[in-house]
């Protein structure tokens, strides 16, 4: 698909639809509905009505409700996040971050990567929580030897959903300067475009025909600080970027292109559960698959 024709099935979609023209979205083997959230920060109940900004909007029982929808209507559904499920209510204070978890796991989520804030209760109170998650952690550039973390959090997995062989993949913001020492302990930072390159291309090695890299690096900064446009532009391999940390709502996927010239995508849905987001790929040749449209859900 080139790019005119992505933005105009784009704006056939629409931001803030909440049902996608039937047309477009049938049900069938040659298609994968991607939805995914990123820094819902503890924010299991809607915004209040009188929220200058979001009124109304949010709130996990309804992103539930509208997640199982999707699912009836569709037969290969993907649910990932991008990390930053902690912290941001008192929800969060009182329960430590198991709530998120068992909502999450009720949602289905498959896969998920850690934020800065994920470790605000420490490596231990994080671990303590993962027995409420039936979903996996992945992460390729955290090295998480010598730590509780050790052997939780793989650095990516592979998914089959019909024509689709899915290699998805975590990576991480530098934890120092945003995470006190004592709450992330021994884990090692490593670069992220690096690793992000070698884990992309030993899933293509593997035959996925699709790439996923759920990152918590924040879309683009105005200094030279690693965000995901810097990521997709030094890129090899990757498909679509899901990003988060940097909180941005973006009006539709960003398309960067690669280090071989391949216009790939980078999708943010903002934060606090306001949007899910949802991309969704046809499979079009043997071993490649394209984007067919996009629309963000807001949760009302």
């Amino acid at each position: 698909m080139n790019r005119k024709e992505f933005i105009y099935k784009a704006a056939l979609l629409g931001a803030g639809a909440s049902i996608a023209p039937k047309a477009l979205f049938a049900q069938n083997n040659d298609r994968l509905v991607i939805l995914h959230t990123n820094d819902w920060h503890s924010h299991i109940d809607p915004f209040p009505v009188t929220d200058k900004k979001y009124p109304g909007l949010g709130g996990a029982a309804k992103r539930a409700a509208l997640i199982k929808d999707i699912r009836a209507q569709n037969k290969h559904v993907l649910l990932l996040d991008s990390g930053d499920i902690f912290q941001g209510t008192p929800y969060f204070n009182y329960y430590g971050g198991e709530l998120e978890f068992k909502l999450m796991s009720e949602m289905g989520y498959d896969y998920a990567t850690l934020g800065n804030h994920d470790f605000d209760a420490g490596i231990g109170g994080l671990v303590k929580q993962l027995a409420h998650a039936r979903f996996n952690f992945l992460c390729a550039n955290y090295d998480f030897s010598n730590t509780l973390l050790d052997g939780k959090v793989n650095p990516y997995a592979i998914s089959n959903k019909g024509k689709f062989k899915i290699g998805i993949f975590g990576i991480g913001i530098e934890l120092e300067g945003l995470v006190p020492k004592k709450l992330y302990g021994e884990i090692k930072y490593k670069d992220p475009i690096e690793s992000a390159n070698e884990t992309a291309s030993l899933l293509k090695e593997k035959g996925c025909n699709l790439i996923i890299c759920l990152s918590h690096l924040g879309y683009t900064y105005e200094d030279n600080k690693v965000s995901d446009t810097i990521l997709a532009k030094m890129s090899r391999n990757i498909d679509l970027i899901l990003g988060g940390h940097t909180h941005t709502f973006l009006s539709y996927p960003q398309g960067v292109f690669n280090k071989d010239g391949k216009e790939i995508f980078i999708n943010q849905t903002g934060w606090a559960g306001v949007n899910l987001g949802r991309i969704d790929y046809e499979a079009h040749r043997a071993n490649s698959s394209q984007i067919l449209g996009f629309n963000y859900l807001n949760i009302l």
